[in-house]
């Protein structure tokens, strides 16, 4: 099945999915942390008679099964049975292509091949006007794509979607009566199909289906507004997506979902009207609208998906409906112009990438609802100068805050119990931050050249400060290290040049490698009689510091104090 240039977004975005692989019973799933759902992924060993649950437990966590993926068993000629779960929501016919139980004929019953109420597949038996049968909840990705004998398609009331390429190159079709239990249709349902190219069936650039409006072509005019005698009740997915000569749209009353890419790369959009009805925007909705300015979100919107408004970069101020509860991963993502955002009072989670390269924003509220904050959530929100991290909120994820270059106060709770790798990496003014009793590590590259921060308090708590954590903090002369400390790792205070005394807690068995490397004012430093190895170049070039003497068990680099005073 071809896949589309939506799929292949999440290599250039700039935050990572929170996702991974698991296995349950000898299937591989591929899970979702933040939603706790599961898609069965690619098993080509699977072989017998295969049982996929409703749910599969993961280290700590429970999740729904909700996807049979792409090409997920393709080429397992020994599979010749599945039981699917009543939990699926969408299920792909090439993941049972070149299989056991697509391959058995016996299967297979007037052109159509059914597990259990779900629609997989067709072939040229099927007759040409086909009616499909009540209770059939999910018609496959691709079901019917290529069939070149169906002509006209009856949909029960059950189905509720219809999927990616559902219908693609099914050349003689020319009609389908699709039920208004139908609220999704899937991108490409109808390309190449007898509908499709029927150019009768198109209206000033766009083809509607009873009152779906399935696809648009270059013929669309530049302000467009539907104006259709059976209203719009629904688009489909992709719809207008990269139609550059759309400047204007009007969402009529009728539509209550802008639904995955829907105006995808519409380089030339300018506005988009929006009414109260639209409760959802999904995925990529707005993706690389360079040119928006004006696209008011409904007061009661309950969903916005991921990128939603990804390099927006014209998009104004924004207010955020009460009824959100989730900011999904990169939705604002480089929306450089958004000056003013405000919170929704019952916003729970804040994913990864979510205001990324927002630098117009110049203050962030957080409200006390908030309980997760993702990768990079602010990273490069360069004009912000103050922070303060909700109670709720027990971790500060990696490159927070990374590049964010006027910040210069946050303030944390307690109950922080680490601070994430690159979490204040490049922050040039931040000058105040207070580090809680509850806190732990302090990750790699944390504060990595906050060049304003001139002290920090390091609580007792504290076990680890990874690599580079304070490096070229240049104006930092004075740091308490925390007593349970057991190493100094490399690149740790690196280029601190204002730095002057260091006093090594007894605890502290190795420094590694340029720890204190260009500590150019570091005139003493006490070590406890427990050090066993101090690495390369820990004080190289450390010039206002004479070398101590250790005793022949301390294993010292021969370049760990080159640089200092003979």
């Amino acid at each position: 099945m071809k896949r589309v240039a939506l799929c292949m977004t999440l290599l250039v975005v700039a935050w990572r999915v929170n996702a991974g692989d698991a296995l349950y019973q000898d299937i591989r799933y591929t899970i979702d942390e933040n939603y706790l759902t599961a898609e069965v992924t690619l098993n080509p060993r699977a072989t017998g008679e295969v049982f996929i649950p409703e749910h599969i437990v993961a280290g700590q966590h429970t999740y729904t099964v909700i996807a049979i993926g792409d090409r997920a068993f393709k080429g397992c000629k020994g599979l010749t049975a599945i039981v699917l779960p009543k939990t699926l929501q969408r299920v792909y016919r090439s993941a049972f292509d070149g299989t056991g139980i697509l391959l058995n004929k016996t299967n297979w019953k007037d052109g159509c091949l059914w597990i259990d109420s779900i629609l997989i597949a067709t072939n040229k038996s099927i007759k040409p006007r086909f009616v499909v049968p009540e209770g059939t909840r999910i018609i496959a990705a691709g079901a019917f794509q290529g069939n070149k004998t169906l002509q006209r398609i009856e949909l029960p009331s059950s189905v509720t979607r219809i999927d990616h390429e559902t219908f693609r190159d099914c050349k003689n079709l020319q009609k389908i009566i699709i039920p208004t239990t139908v609220t999704s249709i899937g991108e490409e349902a109808f390309t190449g199909s007898g509908i499709y190219t029927n150019e009768k069936k198109w209206k000033k650039g766009a083809l509607i289906i009873d009152d779906c409006l399935v696809a648009t072509n270059n013929d669309l005019p530049a302000k467009y507004v539907f104006k259709n005698k059976i209203p719009i009740r629904l688009i489909a997915e992709r719809a207008f997506a990269n139609r550059k000569t759309l400047k204007s749209v009007t969402i009529p009353e009728t539509v209550t979902a802008i639904p995955t890419a829907a105006f995808y790369q519409c380089e030339n959009l300018m506005e988009v009207i929006i009414p109260a009805t639209v409760k959802e925007v999904g995925n990529f909705a707005f993706y690389k609208c360079t040119l928006l300015k004006t696209a008011t979100l409904p007061s009661n919107l309950k969903s916005l998906g991921m990128g939603a408004f990804y390099e927006c970069i014209n998009l104004r101020e924004q207010v955020l409906g009460e009824d959100l509860e989730v900011l999904a991963q990169g939705v604002f993502y480089a929306c450089r112009s958004i000056k003013q955002l405000h919170f929704p009072s019952h916003l729970r989670r804040i994913d990864n990438g979510a205001f990324a390269g927002c630098s117009g924003i110049e203050q962030i509220k957080l409200p006390e609802t908030l309980t997760f904050i993702g990768e990079t959530a602010f990273a490069g929100c360069s004009t912000i100068r103050e922070l303060l991290i909700p109670a709720r909120v027990n971790s500060l994820p990696k490159q927070l805050c990374q590049g964010c270059t006027h910040l210069y106060r946050v303030t944390l709770p307690e109950g922080i119990y680490a601070v994430g790798d690159e979490a204040f990496d490049g922050c040039l003014a931040l000058e105040k931050i207070n580090i809680p009793k509850s806190t732990f590590r302090i990750g790699a590259h944390a504060f990595r050249n906050c060049q304003q921060l001139r002290s920090i308090a390091l609580v007792d708590h504290i076990h680890m400060i990874e690599e580079g954590a304070f490096a070229e903090c240049k104006l930092l002369d004075q740091i308490t290290l925390p007593t349970p400390l057991k190493e100094i790792c490399p690149y740790a205070f690196y280029h601190c040049t204002s730095l002057r005394e260091i006093i090594v807690p007894d605890s502290v068995k190795t420094i590694g490698e340029e720890a204190f490397a260009e500590c150019r004012s570091l005139r003493r430093a006490s070590f406890p009689v427990t050090i066993q190895k101090i690495g390369a170049g820990a004080f190289r070039d450390c010039s206002n510091m004479r070398a101590p003497a250790f005793p022949p068990s301390v294993e010292i680099d021969k370049n760990a104090f080159k640089g200092t005073k003979p």
